[in-house]
C-alpha cells in the first residue's frame, strides 16, 4: 500500500513537471510548436518518456491533481504487465546484468509499482526473455565482451553513480586526519558532476556532495549507489522521494557494478 504522504508528494512532483506545459498551453492555445516545445524540455529536464508526460496531463485534464497520483494496480496473469513495467524492469537488469528476477520484482515492489506477489516470477522471466533481456542472454553478452557499451545509458542524468574513495592523510589543525573523495558521476558522459574532500566519514558528506551537485547540474533520473552507510540513511530516501529521483543500491559483495566512478576519478 502507498502511503498517503508519499502519494502527495508523487502528484506534487508531476504537477511541477507538467505545469510549463500547462502554461504554454494557455499562453498559446493555438501555438502547437510552442506546445510542443515545452513538452520537450519537460520530457528531457526530468528524464522522463513522452508517453508518460502525455499520460499525466490527460489524467490532469480528466481529474486535476488527483488524477496525478499514484494508483495502486493489480497485475494478474500472463499478459497483465503493461509495457511501461516491463521498461522497468529492462533498465533494472542493464544497470546491474546479474540482477535476478526476484530482485527486480523485490524493487519494483519496494518503488511502489506493483503491490507485494502480484508479479510472478515466471511471468515475468519470460517476458524479459522476449525482449532479449534474460540470464542466459545478459551472461552472453558479458561473454562477447559488448557487455560495458550495451549497459550505458544514453540520456544525461538519467543516472548518477557515486562514491568514496581514500586520499591522502593531512595535518589540519596540529592534526593528522584521513582525507576522503566523495564523487557523483553521470553515467551517460562520464562528467563528474561534483567531487570534494572532506577530513570524515560521517553520513552528512554525501548528503552534502549530493546537494551541491543538483545546485550545479539539476536533478538525475536515478541514483545508484553501494552499500555503505552513507548511501543507506533516512534522509537521502526522504530527499529522493520529495524531488522524485529514483534511488538504488548495488547488489551486496558486487563493487564492479559501481566500478565506473572508482576508475573515472583516479
Amino acid at each position: 500500500m502507498i502511503e498517503n504522504k508519499a502519494v502527495e508528494e508523487t502528484a506534487e512532483n508531476r504537477f511541477k513537471i507538467i505545469s510549463p506545459v500547462l502554461l504554454a498551453g494557455e499562453e498559446g492555445m493555438f501555438d502547437r510548436a510552442k506546445i510542443m516545445q515545452a513538452k520537450k524540455n519537460a520530457c528531457e529536464q526530468n528524464g522522463i518518456s513522452m508517453r508518460t508526460l502525455e499520460r499525466w496531463l490527460k489524467a490532469h485534464e480528466q481529474n486535476g491533481f488527483t488524477g496525478l497520483k499514484p494508483v495502486e494496480r493489480v497485475y494478474q496473469g500472463p499478459n497483465a504487465i503493461p509495457d511501461e513495467l516491463i521498461e522497468e524492469a529492462i533498465l533494472l537488469r542493464r544497470e546491474v546484468p546479474t540482477r535476478s528476477v526476484d530482485q527486480i520484482i523485490e524493487i519494483l515492489e519496494m518503488e511502489g509499482k506493483v503491490p507485494a506477489g502480484f508479479i510472478k516470477r515466471t511471468t515475468l522471466q519470460d517476458k524479459l526473455a522476449a525482449k532479449g533481456y534474460s540470464s542466459r542472454q545478459m551472461r552472453l553478452y558479458h561473454q562477447t565482451g559488448v557487455a560495458a557499451r550495451r549497459f550505458n545509458r544514453l540520456d544525461r542524468h538519467d543516472l548518477w553513480h557515486s562514491d568514496i574513495k581514500y586520499a591522502v592523510h593531512l595535518t589540519i589543525r596540529g592534526e593528522k586526519k584521513q582525507i576522503y573523495l566523495v564523487s557523483f558521476m553521470d553515467d551517460a558522459t562520464r562528467y563528474v558532476v561534483h567531487a570534494e574532500f572532506y577530513d570524515t566519514l560521517e553520513k552528512i558528506i554525501v548528503e552534502d556532495c549530493l546537494r551541491k551537485a543538483i545546485i550545479k547540474e539539476g536533478l538525475p533520473r536515478r541514483l545508484y549507489f553501494d552499500n555503505g552507510s552513507q548511501y543507506r540513511t533516512r534522509w537521502m530516501e526522504r530527499a529522493c522521494a520529495k524531488l522524485d529521483i529514483k534511488l538504488m543500491f548495488a547488489k551486496p559483495y558486487s563493487p564492479e557494478s559501481t566500478g565506473y566512478v572508482k576508475t573515472s576519478v583516479m
